[in-house]
């Protein structure tokens, strides 16, 4: 290779960085305005006089049922438009409706908010999935992948860590000129809106790569997606499950860990989103980093099956360690202990995108990761949040009692996540072994 063609591949290996680090930022803002909602709890139950399964709702159902649903459509976009652009005008969107959230005086307004909000992010999976994977081959892809997928564990650890920061200076009531008095909580969703918008001009301003395989103006007939999925749908139903249960289990701690405790052990709203948030974003990020590099050492062995294992053992592990994070009765230990919890789901988590990569032709990874999104958001952002609302206001009748929740349901997730990781051990070796060789 002559200097110049060195110097172009260092200019395209240079860019290709700078572009997965936009994603990410995109990544984090995304999850900043899903999560701040979780330290908003006991405020907003106080303010707007919800429910735990009312906030479930807020947390979870409302928000996953459409950001589901909205992934399959926008899934076959990326798969067809420019993705950039898909994403920009998603990260726009949900920016947007968080601002509303703002605005919000009533359940009913509030969960208005928090459905276009999941519309918008609906964008953000397929969309970056796809770009990262026609940007990334090989034995980066792991890598590249575990630094998109710190994303969600930076904005969730940012969303407690600076609104903890935000609601100590923050006066219960502000009143803004051509608002009126407003809550504290309110200002928060204000100010996140106008930075999501600045962030949609950035990747709007982003090049497209080239996709790998087809031609960019041959995308498959809905017939072949189909054929493809029904001939993988083992593989790919048994591993989107497995993450599923995982992640489940990690949105549920991320919902309520704050109010466990500030219920349990009588902490400020502040110090529990401080004492949860770096842990979150330090062992999260690590979690995420660590699944793309023991999955890519793996491969690079000959394990076909590497990040399969990595998923069932972090799963394994941490089924026992949530009862006992929950159960201790120590202050200080449950928090010492959240971090390892942590850092073991994020890594069954981590696990999952680079595994469904390796299967999936490269145009239509939009559809099989937004497949995954309906799959993972539905139940496992869908109904965690409210599983364990519904075991602490019917099953024990007491809202103090969030933590012994969390003991029964996240041992019982992460545990059906191992069964479901097992499950798909076989699949996943024949799909892999049919996969195109541009997929591995």
């Amino acid at each position: 290779m002559n200097d110049a063609a060195e110097a172009a591949a260092r200019l395209r290996q240079g860019y290709a960085v700078y572009g997965l680090a936009v994603l990410i930022v995109a990544y984090v803002l995304a999850f900043i305005d899903r999560q701040i909602l979780s330290l908003l709890v006991e405020p907003l139950k106080r303010d707007l006089h919800l429910s735990d399964v009312q906030i479930s709702f807020l947390q979870g159902l409302s928000f996953a049922l459409f950001f589901s649903l909205g992934g399959l459509p926008i899934g076959r976009l990326a798969d067809t438009r420019r993705r950039t652009r898909v994403l920009a005008v998603g990260v726009a969107a949900w920016s947007v409706m968080t601002g509303l959230c703002g605005l919000a005086r009533s359940f009913g307004l509030l969960l208005v908010c928090r459905i276009g909000v999941g519309v918008g992010e609906a964008s953000m999976t397929p969309s970056a999935y796809s770009l990262i994977g026609d940007t990334f081959r090989g034995r980066r892809l792991g890598v590249a992948m575990g630094f998109y997928g710190i994303g969600p564990y930076l904005g969730s650890g940012l969303a407690l860590v600076l609104g903890g920061l935000v609601i100590r200076r923050l006066p219960p009531l502000l009143h803004l000129p051509g608002l009126g008095v407003i809550h504290g909580w309110q200002a928060i969703f204000l100010a996140l809106g106008p930075i999501g918008l600045i962030v949609a001009l950035w990747i709007a301003s982003l090049r497209e790569p080239p996709r790998s395989g087809l031609e960019p103006q041959a995308p498959p007939a809905w017939p072949v997606v189909w054929s493809y999925f029904k001939w993988n749908a083992a593989a790919v139903v048994s591993v989107d499950l497995a993450v599923t249960f995982a992640a489940m289990a990690m949105y549920s701690l991320s919902a309520w860990g704050p109010s466990f405790l500030v219920r349990t052990y009588q902490l400020k709203v502040a110090d529990a989103g401080q004492a949860l948030g770096w842990q979150v974003m330090v062992f999260g990020s690590a979690g995420a980093l660590a699944a793309g590099v023991i999955g890519d050492a793996l491969r690079r062995r000959g394990w076909s099956f590497g990040r399969l294992a990595v998923m069932i053992a972090a799963a394994l592990c941490a089924a026992p360690l949530a009862a006992l994070t929950m159960l201790c009765g120590s202050e200080i230990l449950s928090r010492t202990l959240f971090g390892p919890l942590v850092l073991l789901m994020t890594l069954a988590i981590g696990s999952g995108p680079a595994t469904l990569q390796e299967i999936t032709p490269s145009r239509m990874r939009g559809v099989q990761h937004a497949l995954a999104v309906l799959i993972g958001n539905l139940l496992g952002l869908g109904l965690g949040p409210t599983i364990v609302a519904v075991t602490t206001d019917v099953g024990f009748h007491d809202e103090t009692k969030v933590g012994l929740a969390l003991a029964v349901t996240l041992p019982a997730m992460l545990s059906t996540s191992v069964l479901a990781g097992l499950a798909s051990l076989a699949p996943y070796r024949r799909s892999l072994a049919a996969a195109p060789e541009e997929a591995r």
